[in-house]
C-alpha cells in the first residue's frame, strides 16, 4: 500500500515556475514507478511524464518536453515535478500516481493516486 500526497501547486504567470512535490508512505516506495498526470476543467485526466523505480528513465509528453522534468529521491520517498516556462495550458489538477508495471503512461496501469494540487497559469 502506498499513499501519495502532492504539494506546491498555486497561481502563476505565465513563464514562471513551479516545483511539485509527491510525498509517498511505506517501505516500499522505491519499488514502484512514478507518473504524473493532470486533468483541466471540462477534459479527461491525461499524463504527463513517467519516471522508473531507479530514476534512469523519463518519459515525457511532447507539451512538455524541454519544460518539465520529473525527479525522484528514494530515501525521501518523494518524487517531483519541476515546471519551468509555464503556459497557460498547463493550467490543470496536477496528481501523481504509483505503477508496480513500469513506465507507463496510461491511466489504468497506475495503482495509487494522491488526491491532486491545483496548478494556475495566468497569461
Amino acid at each position: 500500500q502506498v499513499q501519495l500526497v502532492e504539494s506546491g501547486g498555486g497561481l502563476v504567470q505565465a513563464g514562471d515556475s513551479l516545483r511539485l512535490s509527491c510525498a509517498a508512505s511505506g517501505r516500499t516506495f522505491s519499488r514502484y514507478a512514478m507518473g504524473w498526470f493532470r486533468q483541466a476543467p471540462g477534459k479527461e485526466r491525461e499524463f504527463v511524464d513517467a519516471i522508473t523505480w531507479n530514476g534512469e528513465t523519463t518519459y515525457y509528453t511532447d507539451s512538455v518536453k524541454g519544460r518539465f522534468t520529473i525527479s525522484r529521491d528514494n530515501a525521501k520517498n518523494t518524487v517531483y515535478l519541476q515546471m519551468n516556462r509555464l503556459r497557460p495550458e498547463d493550467t490543470a489538477v496536477y496528481y501523481c500516481a504509483a505503477t508496480s508495471k513500469g513506465l507507463r503512461t496510461t491511466r489504468a496501469a497506475y495503482e495509487y493516486w494522491g488526491q491532486g494540487t491545483q496548478v494556475t497559469v495566468s497569461a
